[in-house]
């Protein structure tokens, strides 16, 4: 049983090691890890609060309100006004935002309506600096 301590027999003392040590590395990331095991369960800890289940705030109907209504085939209505196009939408919302104060507008979707055609009313909204936008729902039936 033998150990080389010197350089092997005809190898230059100054060669290259041409080997990454990983060893600091290594030891970095354990304590890393170590770290944040610790620190995690303490961040992740809540105050025990209970919840409300379920809200409804009651609709303050105002004559200056505007109401659209989007029906299950995506066409759109003021109050109960047809209007044709998303574009003709925008041009009466914006007519409507520069009053003071400024009106909400209270969206009514219809339960099997594409999400696609209530988002386009709140673009409107959007489009036109309307700053109050809701939307009407029924509360659950209770039993």
């Amino acid at each position: 049983m033998s150990m080389t301590v010197g350089p092997a027999e005809g190898g230059d003392e100054d060669e290259v090691v041409s080997a990454i040590n990983t060893t600091p590395l290594v030891d970095v990331m354990l304590v890393l890890l170590i770290i944040f095991l610790i620190t995690i369960p303490v961040v992740t800890q809540s105050i025990p609060v209970q919840l409300p289940k379920e809200t409804n705030v009651v609709t303050q109907t105002k004559p200056e309100n505007v109401l659209i209504s989007v029906s299950r085939d995506g066409d759109l209505f003021w109050n109960t006004e047809y209007l044709g196009d998303i574009e003709v939408l925008v041009e009466r919302l914006k007519k409507v935002s520069v009053l003071s104060p400024q009106p909400e507008v209270h969206i009514r979707g219809d339960m099997d309506a594409r999400y696609e055609s209530v988002g386009k009313v709140v673009v409107a909204c959007q489009r036109a600096g309307i700053a109050k936008v809701g939307f009407i729902t029924e509360p659950p039936v209770r039993q």
